[in-house]
């Protein structure tokens, strides 16, 4: 058996796969964000040691027999988060997490020294961990003083779980810290920020060993004393593992909390300009690019608040027949946005509104306004040099027919529906578990779902997006100025 984690914003998951893949178990625990004032977002890491000992004390009482069989676990986990450390591995305040967008100046001032996009092949964004770390130099020097280590929340559990300080490269890529294309530490890059390579996690790929587990943790659940961890992954490389977008060509979108289209890249292709991401892979000597949206179903659910219904029951009032754009314009930048525009102070808007404009009129409009959101970044991925004829849709908005003919349609692309099954973080972990602990060939593990139906853009309706997609496109300048 091989246990997967998959650290999220809103909760732990995890999950045993066998040998021949098939998933034997899973668990789940919810985790809130705090968020003390605008534009932050944070988490206590006690909340998540908490979490994780809950679902695996599920797993024990439920599956003690399987849990027992574990050769390997892999770690998945939301990225970017600052998770600061003492000397003794006391965590000394909450982890401010990938969306919290208070260091936008210090991103802006990192940006603009040169060394950071030519090493990183990267944009400094807000969201990303090294401007948070200059964040807390400004304006809490005193906790600054204090760090000892810089860890990533995933890297936290592995802490917890192994007593080791180690990352993988997929992860760190997201840091602002790591030279993407030789796979380290950059010692100049962390010196601008006032940190050396002491603060860091050692690096290892995500499909190596990367400790063993504590032998009171393997005694607490019943374990062997040999399971080994694998380096693991960010949450999406891990997802690709998961999903198989492991080779050039292969792509997939998600539609969770943020939005992702994500493709992966055999060679390293930078083109910070374009504000794609450009990280390493999971696996050795690959590499991806992804466009990333701040609201994707955050701006469904965040609707779904007002309106004072489910996102569900949103979304089936617009029916199965896919509408023209109605005029009215949803801009989805409800905590700024990434992907094309790197502005951590925009925000959202609607736009066309008329007293004809009804509740399924604006549920439409945001739809759509996410739809074009990823269209954003399907343009940036072209300016980047990567042209894809089609993806596979992932994530809990995908569950909306309605939501992936829009986005079919806005993308003029293929949009590939799996079979049912599991192909997330906490699988995309497992597979890399089970890579570390049999030193499997990571191409014969990590293979594509089967797909159960495929959505194409509807042919009649491209020019009605079109010309919805240019009103989108104007109101980002008119929204900016």
């Amino acid at each position: 058996m091989y246990l997967g984690i998959d650290l999220g914003t809103s909760g732990i998951k995890a999950l045993l796969i066998d040998g021949k893949q098939r998933i034997t178990a899973s668990a789940s625990a919810s985790l809130n964000v705090s968020r003390p004032h605008s534009g932050w977002s944070e988490q206590n890491p006690a909340h998540w040691i908490d979490a994780l000992e809950t679902v695996l004390d599920v797993m024990k009482s439920t599956f003690p027999a399987r849990l027992a069989a574990v050769r390997g676990i892999g770690l998945s986990g939301q990225m970017h988060g600052a998770t600061l450390l003492d000397s003794s591995g006391k965590v000394l305040r909450p982890c401010i997490l990938w969306n919290d967008t208070r260091a936008y100046k210090e991103a802006a001032a990192l940006d603009a020294d040169p060394r950071f996009r030519k090493i990183t092949g990267n944009i400094v964004f807000p969201g990303f961990t090294a401007p948070k770390l200059l964040w807390v130099k400004n304006n809490e020097p005193e906790v600054f003083g204090r760090v000892a280590r810089v860890l990533l929340p995933k890297d936290y559990l592995r802490f917890w779980l192994t007593g080791e300080y180690v990352s993988d490269m997929s992860d760190s890529a997201g840091t602002s810290w790591l030279d993407v294309e030789e796979r380290r530490w950059s010692p100049e890059l962390l010196a601008a920020t006032d940190l050396d390579e002491s603060h860091m996690p050692s690096l290892v790929e995500g499909t190596e060993i990367s400790a063993v587990l504590k032998p009171e943790l393997a005694r607490r659940w019943g374990l062997r004393e040999d399971v080994v961890v694998a380096g693991g992954g960010g949450d999406n490389a891990a997802s690709a593992c998961g999903m198989g977008t492991v080779s050039p060509g292969h792509a997939f979108i998600s539609l969770g909390t943020s939005g992702v289209l994500f493709a992966a890249n055999g060679a390293y292709m930078p083109n910070p300009a374009s504000a794609v991401h450009t990280f390493c892979h999971a696996l050795p000597k690959t590499w991806h690019q992804m466009g990333v949206i701040l609201s994707a179903t955050d701006a469904l659910n965040w609707y779904a608040g007002i309106a004072r219904s489910d996102p569900a029951n949103l979304t089936a009032e617009l029916g199965d027949r896919l509408k023209a754009p109605s005029g009215v314009t949803f801009l989805p930048y409800l905590s700024g946005e990434r992907t094309p525009h790197n502005d951590a102070t925009i925000r959202g808007a609607f736009v066309g509104l008329g007293r004809e404009s009804d509740r399924a009129a604006l549920t439409q409009a945001v739809v759509e306004g996410v739809a074009f959101a990823f269209r954003d970044c399907l343009e940036a991925l072209a300016a980047a040099g990567t042209r894809l004829d089609r993806v596979t849709g992932v994530g809990g908005g995908s569950r909306s027919d309605y939501w992936l003919k829009a986005i079919a349609t806005a993308l003029d692309l293929a949009v590939d529906v799996p079979a049912d099954g599991d192909f997330g973080g906490a699988f995309g972990a497992a597979r890399l578990g089970l890579i570390a602990a049999e030193k499997a060939d990571p191409w014969e593990v990590c293979t594509l779902p089967a797909i159960a139906e495929t959505i194409e853009p509807e042919a009649r309706l491209r020019g009605a997006f079109e010309d919805a997609y240019a009103r989108y496109r104007a109101l980002y300048p008119a929204l900016r100025n």
